[in-house]
């Protein structure tokens, strides 16, 4: 079986090597018209730019329904059946285009599943259906524990500032522009009802939406739970370390790891993103990870 995913699951190089997981293109384009395939330019170098073209604004875009169909034939000669795991639906029409694609390679065992989530939420689930796929697991078997994960996992990140959400039309201008005058930092979650992005708190500080991040874990999963806990940052490094020390205080954290997003992702949050993904350990312990 072969995994297909996108940038937006912010996978590291050496995952997409040693689990041989296949990475759609998601892509910014720039003002001056360049178009850049997101694994193609650096985060810092990525950053640089953004802030080099203010008040201006990249765009993003998924693979189309061609891409998408010359990827599964690719793996259908090969004889293989794919599984193709993607941002929610409710953010991104890549979901969408990849099963239009999936409708027209009749020679290609194809199942598109919508993560309903994005960043360390959505890695959870491609390293846990990579992981099965590699220990023999059934389509049915995956799907089953990826409905697990997708349940019992969060995504959760705030923002130095919402003037790139605002130019990104992700949110309302009116509620946008509120936010900046009074320095506002969101506390933003991936809704499990729409996989849309919902605001669940606001602070002054960053240090405040931080430890409201914390806040907000713990209430879910208790100190006897044991957590895979991944932090985000986009530029963010030192808010990075700060939010990995209070989830160690906060939450029984039995894994914890630190990554950048992807820059598709950045061009709508900014450098100053900080956030987490958690999930419960338990659902990978039999999956030979």
């Amino acid at each position: 079986m072969k995994i297909i995913t996108d940038n937006a699951a912010d996978l590291l190089p050496q995952e997409v090597q040693d689990l041989d997981i296949q990475v759609a293109p998601l892509f910014i384009q720039f003002p001056d018209q360049t178009e850049i395939a997101s694994a193609d330019i650096a985060p810092d170098a990525f950053y640089d730019r953004l802030r080099s073209i203010a008040p201006q604004v990249p765009t993003t875009s998924q693979p189309s329904p061609g891409e998408f169909i010359k990827l599964y034939r690719q793996v259908a000669a090969a004889g293989e059946e794919v599984l193709s795991l993607h941002i929610s639906s409710g953010l991104s029409g890549t979901y969408n285009a990849a099963s239009l694609a999936a409708g027209q390679v009749s020679e290609a065992k194809v199942t598109v599943v919508d993560t309903q989530t994005l960043s360390p939420a959505e890695r959870f689930q491609v390293l846990a259906a990579a992981y099965a796929a590699k220990a023999g697991w059934s389509t049915p078997q995956i799907l089953e524990r990826l409905n697990e994960i997708r349940a019992a996992s969060e995504a959760i990140f705030t923002l130095e500032t919402l003037e790139y959400l605002a130019r990104g039309g992700r949110i309302g201008r009116v509620q946008a522009l509120a936010g900046s005058i009074l320095h506002i930092k969101p506390i933003i979650h991936v809704d499990k009802a729409d996989g849309k992005y919902s605001t669940i708190g606001r602070a002054r500080t960053m240090n405040q939406a931080i430890s409201g991040i914390a806040d907000h874990l713990a209430k879910q999963y208790d100190k006897q739970t044991p957590v895979w806990a991944t932090v985000i940052h986009g530029q963010a490094a030192d808010r990075a370390e700060q939010m990995a020390e209070i989830l160690k205080e906060r939450l029984n954290v039995g894994k914890l790891d630190i990554i950048r997003i992807s820059p598709v992702l950045g061009v709508h949050t900014g450098p100053g993103v900080v956030g987490a993904g958690i999930v419960p350990l338990k659902l990978f312990k039999d999956l030979g990870m």
